[in-house]
C-alpha cells in the first residue's frame, strides 16, 4: 500500500538515520522523547495533506487521459465529417455577450471555411480576475481547427491546476504563453499560432496582458481617445527558448477593447487596409462588434481568403 502515510518515530536523531528512512519512504521522521503532542500532530497533518494531494494529481491525470481521449474523438469527427467538426468547435467558444463585473465580452468567428484555425475564448479565474485570448493557427481547415481544440484543453488544465495544485500560471499571462509554447513545441505539430492573452482585475480595473505575435494589436479606447496596445512577441511553437514581456494598463470607465483577427487584412488592399486600421483608431464611437462586422460585409456563407475573429469588451457600456 504504498500510497499509505508513514512516520517514523524513533530514539535515534542521527540525520542519516532519517534520511534513510525517507529514501526508503518514510513520509516524515520524528525524533523521541516526544515531550509536545503537537509536534506529532503536525506531522500526521502534513502527511495526511500530503497524502490527499497524491490523491488529487491521481485524479487530475484521469481527467488529463480523459481530455485526451476526448481530443482523439474530436480529431476523428473532424476528419469524418467537416459539419460535426464545425458544430464541435463553435461549442467550445464562449457565450456572446457576457458579463463578468461590469464588463461584457462579446465575440464573432467566421472560418474561411467549415473549421477555423482562429480561436478566442474568455473565462473566470476567480472571483476578481477574468482571463481572455485570442489565436490565430496557421494554415486552414481540420488541421489548424484541431490546434484550436488543444489549445482550448491546455488552458484548461492551466485553470484547473490553479485548484487542483495551486499552480498560478493562468494569473500571469507572460508565464500562460510560456507555458503554451513549451506544450505545443513538444506535440510537433508542425503547426504555429499567434495568440493575446489578457487578465482583467475586475477590482483594480487593470489589463495585464501578453502577445505572442498576435497582429493586428488590440485597440484600447479610455473614453478620450483610442491607442493600440503595441506588445511584440514571436509566435507559439517555432522556437523552445522564447521569453514574453508582460504589460499592464488602467481600465477606465468608459473602457473599451477591441481585438480583430489578421483575416481582416486580407479582405482589403495594402492601402484600404492602412486606411481602415487609422479609421479604427480615430472612430471610437463606431467601434461597437455589430457595426464593424457590417462595415467589412462579413458573412457566415461567405467565402473568405482567411479566419476572422472579433472580440470587444466593454466596461459599463453594452455595445450591441
Amino acid at each position: 500500500s504504498p500510497e499509505t502515510p508513514v512516520i517514523i518515530v524513533s530514539g535515534v536523531s542521527l540525520l542519516n538515520y532519517a534520511v534513510q528512512a525517507l529514501k526508503r519512504g518514510a513520509w516524515d521522521y520524528v525524533t523521541k522523547p516526544i515531550r509536545d503532542m503537537a509536534v506529532l500532530e503536525s506531522a500526521v497533518r502534513r502527511v495526511i495533506e500530503h497524502a490527499n494531494l497524491q490523491r488529487q494529481n491521481r485524479e487530475y491525470r484521469k481527467h488529463l487521459e480523459t481530455l485526451n481521449l476526448e481530443l482523439s474523438q474530436t480529431l476523428r469527427h473532424l476528419q469524418e465529417d467537416e459539419e460535426a467538426g464545425r458544430k464541435i468547435q463553435f461549442q467550445l467558444l464562449p457565450e456572446d455577450n457576457l458579463a463578468f463585473g461590469s464588463y461584457t465580452f462579446r465575440r464573432r468567428l467566421f472560418p474561411s471555411t467549415y473549421l477555423s484555425g482562429d480561436f478566442v475564448d474568455y473565462f473566470p479565474i476567480d472571483d476578481r480576475h477574468v482571463g481572455f485570448y485570442m489565436a490565430d493557427v496557421s494554415g486552414h481547415g481540420a488541421a489548424s481547427a484541431f490546434v484550436t481544440v488543444m489549445l482550448n484543453t491546455l488552458v484548461i488544465q492551466y485553470r484547473d491546476a490553479l485548484y487542483l495544485s495551486g499552480d498560478d500560471t493562468v494569473f500571469h499571462p507572460e508565464r500562460t504563453l510560456q507555458r503554451l509554447n513549451g506544450d505545443i513545441c513538444r506535440q510537433n505539430l508542425d503547426k504555429h499560432l499567434t495568440l493575446f492573452y489578457g487578465v482583467i482585475d475586475l477590482d483594480q480595473n487593470t489589463l495585464r496582458y501578453s502577445n505572442a505575435g498576435q497582429f493586428p494589436y488590440p485597440l484600447q479606447y479610455d473614453g478620450r481617445e483610442t491607442r493600440s496596445l503595441e506588445c511584440p512577441g514571436r509566435p507559439l511553437g517555432l522556437f523552445e527558448d522564447v521569453n514574453f514581456r508582460v504589460r499592464e494598463c488602467a481600465l477606465p470607465q468608459e473602457a473599451l477593447l477591441v481585438l480583430v483577427s489578421d483575416g481582416v487584412l486580407e479582405l482589403m488592399s495594402e492601402d484600404a487596409m492602412l486606411k481602415r486600421y487609422s479609421a479604427l483608431l480615430a472612430d471610437t464611437q463606431g467601434m461597437d462588434l455589430d457595426t464593424m462586422t457590417a462595415g467589412l460585409d462579413v458573412l457566415a456563407d461567405q467565402h473568405l481568403p482567411d479566419d476572422i475573429a472579433f472580440l470587444v469588451i466593454s466596461r459599463n457600456r453594452r455595445d450591441g
